[in-house]
């Protein structure tokens, strides 16, 4: 076995001698030099053990820290509201008539006039006895806050966090600033775990976050008659809510095959939309926000129940020159795949020998060379594209007009087909493609709805547009998030999506403030800066180099020669190379066939 290893990273070498006709196809050195590919071949790159890991790490958290994530949105809903005024019971007047003697009218986000939401006349209306009379000179009376409470529209809701403690009017930011105060968490978080991810470990960060996401969520609870101990909270909830997410998938990645890394991508999608698909559908049976809370906060928590089976990432282990635990990691995958991984600590150091280990300096080692920090910065906005899109459309499908659980359901359950038909275009014709193709799409889908937005005539079409547009927005979701890990090498991957993290929640920021803008004072301004950013991030897409078909860069070098023999008017193509490969190394391709897997 030590020969036919040795054998194959001989193999693996020998391709610096084959400079001239890499050129020909395209590829770097780098592409092809992966002696770590041996490695977990022996292991098993497609075996029990992966598929354990996808289904529990990858699918199952992701669909559990979807619930942990997205219920403080429904839990937050206001539900249409009016000042309670005393006398209705004296009356036989209906709700409607009543509301019409008492409150003034506004303008809606529409143009419409409505009920006033926050005011209410300055009169003693248990003391009216003529309300003819009444009817006649109200005009002339002065409005006043209002004094005696809020009655609420229970149609869906029994109770939400609103209702119950009263974050209307006068508080009505308190349900934005809670929104504010995740991204902002999630902005600090990103920076600090994204990097301790790449320096500590990413198991590390990985029981953090589940610690850090069960505490804050279960905390907030608990602390909602206290709106500065739920500011805390729901602050703890978004240091970690995307390092719950990104480490497990890294992991995934860094211990399977190519051709499984847009398939360990769809794994935590659809993970992702079942969570958020059920979640509305949990509240509507539920009605009350406490027991919802509940009921979605805890599954994150029992992950834990699985820790024996969590690894750390062997190959960022090698990255670190951390041989023995890398063979310790090895180990336990290959026992559960049913294989022996016998090759000694200084064989590793051996098979090595060549490398040294890189000094970084966090995130200013992205933007090491012109084509990476060109990648950094596109990936970037593509992030600040896709999150601000995503949560401006999430937080306001549960305010549009109709059954809110059905409006949130439908923009959740339309990226269970958006990331199959991501997978297929990025497999197909590439991530580059799938990308800008889906963004500019999206910048079409916004013209339509400017136009009609203010007509209730076409409420049903502005449900529809909406749905289409959040469907390409998992589109595009599933296509970055597969070109991010794709493009950053091992030793900065999870610092490299961070920063995308970063930048998103940084501009994110400003979802809650759109729709507050869309909801209070033009329903259309949300998608002119949607458009506006959608146009932009479809052009800029397509300034990626292709992943498909590529090695993961380890080193900041290979990721500074990333994609540099990419042609701008191309499609992607399997290369050559891995078919001679194949041909040359028999007994590899027999391990890679699931025909032959344990």
């Amino acid at each position: 076995m030590k020969d036919k290893l040795e054998e194959v990273v001989a193999y693996s070498r020998k391709v610096s001698t084959t400079a001239a006709s890499i050129h020909e196809m395209d590829l770097d050195e780098s592409e092809l030099n992966d002696p770590f590919l041996a490695l977990m071949e022996k292991a098993g790159n497609h075996g029990r053990y992966q598929t354990l890991y996808n289904y529990v790490f990858v699918a199952g958290l992701a669909f559990a820290g979807a619930m942990i994530y997205m219920n403080i949105i429904l839990a937050l809903n206001m539900p249409e509201h009016w000042c309670t005024v005393p006398g209705r019971e004296l009356t036989n007047y209906t709700l409607d008539q009543w509301r019409d003697l008492t409150l003034p009218k506004q303008t809606d986000n529409r143009g419409k006039e409505t009920h006033s939401s926050c005011e209410m006349y300055d009169m003693n209306f248990t003391e009216v006895t003529d309300f003819t009379a009444w009817t006649n000179s109200r005009s002339k009376n002065q409005t006043t806050v209002c004094q005696h409470g809020w009655s609420y529209d229970q149609t869906w809701y029994d109770s939400t966090i609103p209702t119950d403690q009263n974050w209307v009017c006068a508080k009505d930011l308190f349900v934005t600033n809670v929104f504010v105060v995740g991204r902002v968490t999630e902005v600090v978080g990103s920076f600090i775990f994204g990097q301790m991810g790449d320096s500590l470990g990413r198991s590390v960060v990985y029981y953090i976050s589940v610690v850090f996401c069960s505490v804050g969520r279960l905390g907030s609870v608990l602390c909602t008659s206290s709106y500065t101990w739920f500011l805390i909270m729901s602050g703890i909830v978004g240091l970690t809510v995307n390092s719950l997410f990104q480490s497990p998938q890294i992991i995934g990645m860094e211990i399977s095959r190519e051709e499984d890394r847009s398939r360990i991508a769809f794994f935590q999608s659809v993970g992702w939309s079942v969570g958020t698909t059920l979640m509305p559908l949990l509240f509507w049976w539920l009605r009350h926000w406490e027991s919802f809370m509940w009921l979605t906060s805890l599954p994150t928590a029992m992950v834990l129940i699985f820790s024996k089976y969590v690894i750390e990432s062997p190959r960022w282990l090698i990255s670190k020159q951390r041989y023995r635990e890398a063979i310790v990691q090895f180990k336990k995958i290959a026992k559960i795949n049913g294989r022996t991984f016998d090759v000694t600590e200084k064989e590793l150091t051996e098979i090595y020998s060549l490398d040294k280990q890189e000094v970084t300096y966090g995130m200013a080692s992205l933007f090491a060379g012109w084509r990476l920090a060109r990648n950094t910065t596109i990936m970037g906005f593509s992030w600040c594209v896709v999150a601000v899109s995503y949560f401006t459309l999430v937080l306001f499908s549960s305010r549009m007009a109709g059954n809110p659980f059905l409006n949130f359901l439908y923009q959740s359950i339309v990226e269970i087909p958006a990331y199959m038909v991501g997978r297929f275009l990025g497999d197909k014709y590439g991530r580059r493609f799938t990308n800008s193709v889906s963004f500019l799409v999206s910048f079409i889908t916004c013209v339509p709805i400017i136009a009609y937005a203010t007509d209730e005539r076409f409420e049903w079409l502005m449900i529809y547009l909406a749905t289409f547009i959040k469907f390409l927005n998992a589109v595009t979701f599933f296509t970055a998030n597969l070109q991010c890990l794709e493009i950053y090498p091992t030793c900065m991957r999870q610092t490299g999506i961070a920063l995308g993290t970063i930048l998103a929640n940084a501009i994110g920021v400003l979802a809650p403030y759109l729709v507050y803008l869309g909801t209070t004072v033009n329903i259309r301004a949300p998608y002119y800066i949607l458009g506006t950013l959608f146009l932009l991030g479809g052009i800029g897409a397509l300034f990626l180099p292709e992943t498909l078909h590529k090695k993961l860069p380890d080193t900041i070098k290979e990721a500074r020669n990333f994609g540099r023999h990419d042609k701008f008017f191309s499609l992607p193509k399997a290369p050559l190379a891995q078919e001679k490969k194949s041909t040359s190394q028999p007994e590899l391709t027999k391990l890679n066939q699931p025909a032959f897997a344990p």
